[in-house]
């Protein structure tokens, strides 16, 4: 064997082996091989007072696959890296070349944005250097959450008994703790509404109050809604009528986030399971031809398409529906864009998902169906409507009405699934024509607190706001339900969607960080966090000039918490200690909660608590398929009250992992 080539996942392997050709083999690195060390002062694996210089260590699930990819790469004459082309896939590499003793100034890093022959091919024709600008970005990012974790998390649990604290999971609680006291707060306020009724030519139709004596209308009670109703009276005369025809535009192709929110409010996926079956399809389907990548890579924030893609696909929609549906193709760079790739598409418009969908499961086939129409009605040409605003007009009193009419389908030929256009049909009607209502309608109304936020409000809330990166979302939403920080509730109104809702533990621990650290932990400081990381990639900023400023501003308020923050004293049981007289409290340690004497250490009295009913959350689907046996894995609740992934073929299939993907190994594995 001539070559090796590393990535990241194992099921991806067997499709880029087949590819490259039986020059070539390709392994796993089975994600990060090496990360902070949990020693030295602090346990914080890095020499703040020297630099900032991190100490790395193989972690311990990973030695065997170290130790194998050595072997490996001792018998060959090349070492290829193919991780995933982002900050973390070039993080990887750069652990990888380390361990393995490589030369970081050989051309042995290669990237490719969709694993497809052609792809694939031409990456391993223009090899590069690892990007250490990358390199560096990822391991500050890593750092500030290792130095803000370690210390905030231990602060909390010290004095509130929260469980960690992170520099942007708890920028995401903040927001929704402060959504949950604007609903609090909120105030309901009443306004009326007035409709007027009309009818011709069998057609009915409604027409709004909109302006008084040519001012907004605004009725905030009974007395102001039927002044109205007294005043109009008689024919309604048409004062102006307004034709147009609007163009309404197909959206632009997915990036990470918007591909989580509509797969939350079309498919009811959540961002964890979207991103779960978005990989599979990435690394690769089984079909008719063989192992086959469906989609572009999903972790991005671009909406660039590659030029042979955007040719295709034109061919495609002119063969398919007629030159009239083919749009005119401009791409236009977000500012916050890291552009690194492309956006989320097919890798193929000749693999309709009508076409493979005998080879997809029911996930897979309702998420990449919603990608392959979102890039290919994003090059088709816009919808057309014919538009009509009628002005209606009694006493000083303005009324409105609006209809419409689909004159071109446009992209909605293939997109009308998830978006509709419905027709308002209005009569014949000319100016200084008058009208006699049917009748005139007055509503009363109190306007409605904000929303809480669903799982797709709050991933375009982060976005928007610039709070972390497109890949990191699904884990900060799981990290604050899983701390017990926030629930994910079904809306009482609408019973469909899921929203957050902040526990007493979120709360309190939201006002604490902003009582100590409300200048570090914000909205604006973790924003402006993440485009310094853009600008240290970039090699504009130095990583350790950045730790350093963030240290100075973060110790000094640390200490003041350390000495200022009170501590929360444990709930008492009402009775006393057998052994010493002292009062009972209730404390929770690694399997749940129990009863302990309030003087511990020095009374080590414990017992647990009589007919504690635990509850049992039944496991939840998570869209994300078993390595071993291919059974879908299932979120469980373990006897600890954490949170893991087990195989849903259990017992006969015993895999199980962490919530970030890495196994578990059972400390009874192997024995007889």
């Amino acid at each position: 064997m001539k070559n090796l080539v590393i990535v990241e996942s194992p099921s991806k392997s067997k499709t880029i082996e087949k590819y490259l050709g039986k020059d070539y083999l390709v392994v796993s690195s089975k994600g990060h091989i090496r990360d902070l060390a949990i020693k030295g002062k602090d346990g914080l694996g890095i020499d703040v007072e020297n630099g900032f210089i991190p100490t790395y260590i193989i972690s311990k699930d990973k030695k065997d696959v170290v130790k194998d990819l050595k072997k490996k790469a001792e018998k060959v004459d090349n070492v290829f890296l193919a991780t995933d082309p982002d900050r973390e896939g070039e993080a990887i590499s750069w652990h990888l070349a380390q361990e393995l003793k490589l030369d970081e100034n050989s051309l042995n890093r290669v990237v490719f944005n969709e694993i497809t022959h052609d792809a694939v091919i031409n990456a391993f024709k223009s090899p590069r250097t690892i990007d250490i600008g990358l390199v560096k970005s990822q391991e500050t990012r890593r750092m500030l959450d290792r130095l803000i974790g370690f210390k905030l998390s231990k602060l909390l649990n010290t004095k509130i008994k929260s469980k960690s604290a992170g520099r942007v999971q708890s920028v995401a609680l903040k927001l929704v703790v402060e959504r949950e006291k604007e609903i609090k707060a909120f105030v309901p306020e009443e306004y009326w509404t007035i409709d007027a009724k009309f009818k011709k030519n069998d057609i009915e139709f409604d027409a709004s109050l909109s302006k008084i004596n040519g001012k907004k209308a605004k009725l905030s009670n009974d007395i102001s809604a039927k002044e109205v109703l007294t005043n109009c009276v008689g024919d309604f005369e048409i004062t102006n009528i307004k034709k147009q025809i609007r163009k309404k535009e197909p959206k632009l192709p997915f990036i990470t986030s918007t591909l989580q929110q509509e797969a939350s409010t079309k498919l009811g996926f959540s961002a964890k399971k979207t991103m779960s079956v978005a990989q599979k399809l990435y690394e690769g389907i089984e079909l008719k031809t063989g192992l086959e990548g469906l989609i572009t890579y999903m972790r991005t924030d671009s909406t660039r398409l590659s030029d042979v893609f955007v040719k295709s696909a034109i061919a495609k929609i002119s063969d398919v529906y007629g030159k009239q549906y083919v749009g005119n193709y401009k791409f236009k760079k977000n500012d916050n864009s890291q552009d690194a790739h492309e956006g989320i598409r097919p890798t193929n418009v000749n693999y309709t998902p009508d076409e493979i969908k005998e080879y997809l499961s029911n996930d897979q086939y309702k998420l990449y169906k919603l990608i392959y129409s979102r890039a290919m009605a994003f090059l088709m040409a816009p919808a057309i409507n014919n538009t009509v605003s009628v002005l209606l007009e009694n006493n000083g009193y303005e009324f409105v009405t609006n209809g419409t009419q689909l004159d071109f389908d446009g992209y909605l030929k293939l997109y009308k699934d998830y978006e509709s256009s419905k027709d308002v049909i209005l009569p014949e009607l000319m100016e200084k024509e008058f009208l006699k209502p049917l009748k005139l309608i007055d509503s009363q109304h109190f306007t409605e607190a904000p929303l809480r936020y669903s799982e797709a409000r709050l991933i375009k809330e982060l976005e928007e706001k610039g709070i972390g990166r497109p890949s990191t979302y699904a884990t900060i939403l799981d990290t604050i339900v899983a701390r017990g920080y926030v629930t994910l509730e079904k809306n009482k109104e609408t019973s469909k969607t899921k929203v957050f809702i902040p526990t007493d533990q979120g709360i309190l621990t939201t006002e604490k960080l902003d009582e100590f650290f409300s200048s570090l932990i914000n909205v604006e400081y973790t924003a402006n966090m993440e485009s310094r990381l853009d600008e240290i990639a970039d090699g504009i900023l130095d990583n350790v000039s950045e730790l350093q400023k963030f240290w100075d501003e973060f110790v000094p308020l640390l200490n003041i918490a350390n000495q200022n923050m009170e501590k929360i004293q444990p709930e008492k049981t009402g009775e006393k200690c057998p052994l010493c007289g002292n009062d009972l409290v209730y404390r929770v340690g690694r399997f749940g909660k129990f009863i302990s004497c309030s003087t511990f250490p020095e009374c080590k009295f414990t017992a647990k608590i009589a007919k504690e009913e635990v509850s049992k959350e039944k496991p939840e689907p998570t869209g994300k398929l078993c390595p071993k046996c291919n059974s879908e894995l299932l979120k469980r609740k373990s006897r600890f009250n954490t949170y893991f992934l087990g195989c849903s073929a259990f017992p006969k299939c015993r895999h199980m992992e962490t919530l970030d993907g890495e196994e578990i190994v059972s400390k009874k594995k192997g024995k007889k």
